[in-house]
């Protein structure tokens, strides 16, 4: 074992904040990270062996026990379920003989869900050794069981299982008419640095990662910072169920958005960035690496870019699936080799970013209108959309539409005309603006507009019919929360699964009015106690569908006044039969009827 990790620690150096990526080969290696190898790295890293076990135990895609040689996880977003997702993740049980969050005894595959895998245009989708697999169905899950029989290493695998398209639709101000390498940080050096960025300024761009902060104003702190040493950071941890558009900027224009971040790094003064990129987007990382030597060969990247004296490159990082890492601070705690902990805030990322120096930290959505801004000019951009919304807005749109994919378009337009565009049928039941911890909107409520002064989203568009249960939308999301809690504040890490029960309590039928008050209670407290974003919108689906939809709940409820939330006469089952009774008096009646 020591002569497979002292290469890899020799390739990353000794440094903490490689952890993971050092972590991510040994278990690509073992299929685990074995105790002997934990070991092996707190010598070499001078760090705790405890440090090591937490940063496993926090990450999704990290294991201290044994995975499969074939290691499969099946997206469980809410689109996944919506196209058969829990049928077909059975019949692979069954068809691999293994079951669900298990490995198989002889080791050579194990099955569990994730999340969701960023393939909500093309699912049923899922990973395998981390790489993307799209649209699942029974066919491909035989060809996918009997390659894994044979022994089939993934590699020869056929590219089609792996085949993750853009699905662009609707093109716009941005997506329509990419600039050419370069052409942005020429525009910069022509213009000067202070004009440039007075050019993003006028643009009124703001973070495309769904708070919506003035990209300039962010640029401008960072640049006035006494310290010297500045980092710009590529958020492309994209991991809100239904949101996908990250990953299609970055495989198909992957050049601008390493443009707007040179550009940044010009104005802030940086000679180091890393793009953050989400661990189920694998299958993009040897592409854009060769992107990034690409650039490196045309002076675009390294030391004197184009011979204007700019020392800046670019370094790719994996995340280990944990949602919670969009959180910009939650991001740079990752980036430093930690568990990826929400800071408390201020400090900002500005004055104390990664490694407690001034960082930028933007969407990757953002670095890309950035270059186009730099190139095109402010007043370019910002004649587009509203007053407090300037610009366009790029959309993953999923759910029940004919055409679900990417779109462009201006702030200010309806969302009835997105519906329209992406082939939604006309029995809506309701949509999730912003993934689970946006704004779920009624179908009385299409008239509303996409924009920061109405309904602010992040990128995701998740569309429902009237054939889907809004309280089995609702349950799906809830988990998803409560699964992905870092665990840090006991407001999110209890309250979250306290939501998750209150709410499976009354789905499954066995609440009664006083849990619905009990659950709106609860959802407030988690709302409003909460340490970090994700806490804080945790009940956004439980408040936005009891505001909206209260026959839902009120349909699930028994007309009690009160049932506990277990079957209390049924657990007394095995004392009756010790004590060999059954008559009346060995019972409960645990509920009075009103």
């Amino acid at each position: 074992m020591q002569s497979f990790i002292q290469p890899v620690i020799d390739r990353y150096g000794t440094s903490s904040d490689q952890l993971l990526p050092i972590l991510r080969d040994i278990q690509s290696e073992f299929q685990h990270i074995p105790a002997e190898a934990i070991e092996c790295v707190a010598l070499s890293l001078d760090i705790p062996r405890t440090q090591i076990i937490s940063v496993i135990e926090f990450y999704s895609f990290l294991h201290s026990t044994p995975q499969g040689k074939y290691a499969l996880l099946v997206s469980d977003s809410i689109t996944d379920h919506m196209l058969g997702k829990q049928d077909l993740m059975s019949y692979m049980a069954s068809q691999l003989k293994v079951s669900i969050g298990e490995l198989r005894t002889d080791g050579l595959v194990s099955l569990n869900n994730t999340s969701c895998s960023g393939m909500c245009d093309q699912g049923p989708a899922g990973l395998v050794n981390g790489y993307a697999l799209t649209n699942l169905d029974r066919p491909r899950i035989d060809a996918i069981v009997k390659l894994i029989e044979q022994n089939i290493p993934v590699q020869q695998w056929p590219s089609e299982f792996f085949m993750v398209k853009d699905n662009i639709y609707l093109p716009g101000l941005l997506l329509q008419d990419p600039i050419a390498p370069g052409d942005a940080l020429k525009a910069r050096f022509q213009k000067g640095l202070q004009q440039t960025l007075t050019e993003i300024d006028v643009s009124g761009l703001r973070g495309r990662g769904g708070a919506g902060f003035k990209t300039a104003m962010k640029w401008r702190f960072c640049s006035e910072e006494i310290e010297t040493e500045r980092y710009v950071v590529c958020n492309a941890d994209e991991g809100e169920p239904g949101t996908f558009k990250d990953r299609v900027l970055l495989n198909t224009y992957a050049h601008q958005v390493f443009e707007g971040m040179t550009l940044c790094a010009s104005i802030i003064g940086a000679e180091q960035g890393f793009l953050y990129l989400r661990g189920e987007y694998l299958h993009l990382y040897d592409k854009l690496q060769n992107i990034l030597q690409q650039r490196r060969h045309s002076g675009l990247l390294g030391n004197n870019i184009l011979e204007q004296g700019l020392n800046f490159d670019i370094e790719i990082r994996m995340g280990c699936g944990a949602y919670i890492c969009g959180e910009e601070s939650a991001l740079i705690e990752s980036l430093e080799g930690k568990r990826g902990i929400p800071r408390n805030r201020p400090p900002y990322p500005v004055s104390q970013g990664y490694l407690n120096k001034p960082t930028v930290v933007n969407n990757v959505e953002t670095f890309f209108a950035a270059s186009k801004i730099a190139l095109e000019g402010g007043q370019w951009f910002a004649d587009v959309g509203t007053k407090q919304s300037q610009g366009t807005k790029i959309l993953s749109i999923s759910g029940d539409c004919t055409k679900p994919g990417i779109y462009e378009y201006p702030f200010g337009t309806s969302i009835k005309q997105v519906l329209h565009d992406c082939g939604a049928a006309s029995d809506i039941l309701g949509i999730q603006i912003g993934g689970p911890s946006g704004t779920f909107i009624a179908e009385n409520e299409v008239h509303r507009t996409l924009a920061f002064e109405d309904l602010a989203t992040g990128g995701s568009f998740i569309i429902f019919n009237q054939s889907r249960n809004i309280l089995d939308i609702v349950k799906n999301f809830t988990h998803f929360f409560a699964h992905e809690s870092c665990g840090f504040c006991t407001p999110c890490r209890v309250g979250t699964l306290l939501l998750k029960k209150q709410l499976d309590k009354i789905t499954e039928g066995y609440g009664s009015a006083g849990d619905v008050a009990a659950l709106e209670e609860l959802c407030q407290l988690v709302k409003n106690l909460s340490h970090c974003g994700l806490g804080q919108t945790a009940a956004n689906p439980i408040l936005s569908t009891l505001e909206r939809y209260p026959e839902s709940y009120q349909q699930r409820l028994k007309k009690i006044s009160y049932e506990p939330g277990f079957d209390l006469d049924a657990s007394l089952e095995t004392a009756r039969r010790l004590a060999n009774r059954n008559d009346a008096g060995a019972h409960l009646a645990q509920v009075e009827e009103d």
